[in-house]
């Protein structure tokens, strides 16, 4: 082949020019909106973590409800005002008070050596 006709043959195989403005003018309008999706899926990302976050917060809120109601419930009980007055010392009438000390001398005699005895 003579080379004017190879020159011709690779001419012919490559797209015109307008062809390749078209294809770079529609890479270019696909990044664009590709960008353009970045920031909302960003925000809906967070806005998951968020709902997540405030979900793991209301179920700890509704724990700690759970846990007040009861004890609330327990602190109308007179089982309840008696324990609470023992721990401040308190007697009911005709009862004697003992107050025993040593307690914790005892206990850790008797973890270390189960046959150890106090003076």
């Amino acid at each position: 082949m003579p080379m004017a006709a190879r020159g011709r043959r690779r001419a012919s195989n490559r797209p015109s020019k307008s062809a390749l403005a078209l294809r770079w003018i529609g890479i270019a309008v696909l990044l664009v909106v590709a960008v353009g999706y970045v920031q909302p899926l960003r925000a809906y990302r967070q806005a998951e973590d968020d709902v997540a976050a405030r979900r793991a917060q209301v179920d700890r809120f509704e724990q700690r409800n759970e846990r007040l109601e009861r004890q609330l419930e327990e602190a109308g009980t007179n089982e309840f005002i008696e324990r609470s007055a023992r721990r401040l010392g308190l007697v009911k009438p005709g009862e004697r008070l003992f107050v025993v000390t040593g307690l914790d001398q005892w206990k850790r005699a008797r973890q270390g050596d189960p046959g150890a005895r106090l003076p």
